[in-house]
């Protein structure tokens, strides 16, 4: 959580795990939604008062779990800047070192619509410099920072040393974030969204952002479960699920498991 976080809205608070629907930046907007203007950055669904889903889908038997479900409806004010019907609803279950988020996203308009989708994992780690992400190994990704050019990762692990932010395509099923000065690792599994977000500004980006502290950066790292090369597409009355889950494990235990060809799986 950001030292310098807004907390009134309608300014997104920044950490925890924004919500970003339906886009993820106004860059792909112009491309998907034939560039409706005034559209936020990340999408509106982070900036909203969520309200509690008075009628959740059945919950499945819970072991020492707490669970809640939030919903986001369309608005008349929405709905001026992004004319599609919708129903946006959020499963949260928290257990003893695991959080699972469900987000399901339900066309209630009479036409097709197609969004991006991300959830933004704001992670608090030691020290940036001494973490490494696996699972990401040879994969395709786009760089942000150098106009969306596609490269292809060549590192045995990500690790960081200067701003980066990135946007890997056909990601596995499992990512784990390990923080070697904590002796833990994140480990990011997911479903429905096939692609994944690395962000970190870094000093310099960081000091340019009024609403994280100048030193935030070094003890952050974003890991995003999303959907973002290929839109998800949604007929009149169809709907979409997606699932993460993020849990905490002994480093030892996850690092140097992650070979890319070896956890194309779901969940077990």
């Amino acid at each position: 959580m950001s030292s310098k976080a807004f907390w009134k809205p309608p300014k997104a608070i920044r950490g925890g795990i924004p919500v970003c629907f339906p886009q993820l930046s106004n860059v792909i907007l112009s491309v998907q939604f034939g560039n409706l203007g005034s559209l936020e950055q990340h999408g509106f669904a982070r900036n909203r008062m969520w309200s509690l889903d008075n009628d959740p889908s059945p919950l499945p038997p819970a072991n020492n779990q707490s669970s809640v479900d939030l919903v986001l409806k369309s608005t008349e004010e929405d709905l001026k800047t992004w004319p599609r019907g919708f129903e946006l609803r959020l499963r949260i279950c928290l257990s003893a070192g695991k959080l699972t988020l469900i987000p399901r996203v339900r066309n209630v308009d009479s036409k097709t619509f197609s969004f991006t989708f991300a959830l933004r994992n704001y992670l608090s780690v030691s020290d940036i410099s001494e973490v490494r992400v696996e699972g990401l190994e040879t994969l395709d990704y786009l760089d942000n920072l150098m106009r969306k050019e596609r490269f292809t990762e060549q590192a045995d692990a990500i690790t960081f040393d200067g701003e980066m932010d990135r946007v890997y395509l056909s990601t596995p099923t499992k990512i784990a974030i390990i923080d070697h000065e904590k002796k833990r690792t994140f480990e990011l599994r997911k479903d429905g969204m096939p692609d994944s977000v690395v962000w970190n500004p870094w000093d310099k980006k960081a000091k340019a952002m009024p609403d994280l502290g100048d030193e935030d950066y070094k003890t952050m790292l974003c890991v995003d479960s999303a959907a973002i090369e290929t839109p998800i597409i949604l007929k009149p009355f169809e709907e979409w699920k997606g699932r993460q889950e993020l849990s905490t494990v002994s480093s030892s235990y996850c690092s140097g498991q992650l070979d890319p060809r070896q956890v194309l799986y779901g969940f077990r």
